[in-house]
């Protein structure tokens, strides 16, 4: 007779995203794994087949809670500098957060790319949909005489995903919200 799961998987993927993005995949062995979820490496394999298997779980997760949200903050009331103003903020907040561990993605994508394909389509599928949700947002400015028109809205979205991806990495050398908001208003001047 199968053994019945001991364990809630959903709260074991959120557990193990944050010890993930707190030391990176490499640095996080199994064993960190069992010990910080509580559970054997039996019950580890047999519910997410392996740590990359958990790993892709962990990125899913973060793609559908903060990623998210980073995606809904550019649906907010206001004009598109505004909006897009507070959502880079609200990154960097975000990323500065226990001592400046970044953005999972950003982390993943230094960590573990070119080597796993998985890890690419992840980031690459992240980050395509920030270009288009911002791309959508930056051609409605335009369209409304909000922003100058001289940039494809595309490739001004396909800038500030890269802008922001950089100031990301810099969060964890300078984890400071004073030093890094500065930054925003200099990459906000290519909409003038």
């Amino acid at each position: 007779m199968a053994r019945v799961r001991e364990f809630d998987t959903d709260t074991a993927v959120v557990r193990a995203m944050e010890l993930f993005w707190e030391r990176g995949y490499e640095a996080t062995s199994v064993r960190d794994l069992t010990e910080h979820l509580g559970v054997g490496q039996g019950s580890l394999y047999g519910a997410f087949g392996n740590k990359e298997g958990l790993y892709r779980l962990c990125l899913e997760h973060y793609r559908d809670t903060l990623a998210a949200t980073a995606l809904a903050d550019l649906q907010a009331d206001g004009d598109a500098r505004s909006v897009i103003r507070a959502m880079l903020l609200e990154r960097i907040r975000i990323a500065v957060m226990h001592g400046g561990r970044g953005c999972l993605f950003v982390n993943a994508a230094g960590e573990r790319l070119p080597g796993s394909g998985d890890t690419q389509r992840s980031v690459r599928d992240a980050l395509n949909v920030s270009q288009d949700a911002l791309a959508d947002v930056l051609r409605a400015a335009a369209g409304r005489g909000e922003i100058a028109d001289r940039h494809d809205p595309r490739t001004l979205a396909a800038f500030l995903v890269t802008f922001l991806n950089g100031l990301l990495v810099s969060a964890k050398v300078t984890p400071d919200v004073k030093v890094l908001a500065p930054l925003v208003e200099v990459a906000l001047g290519v909409l003038d």
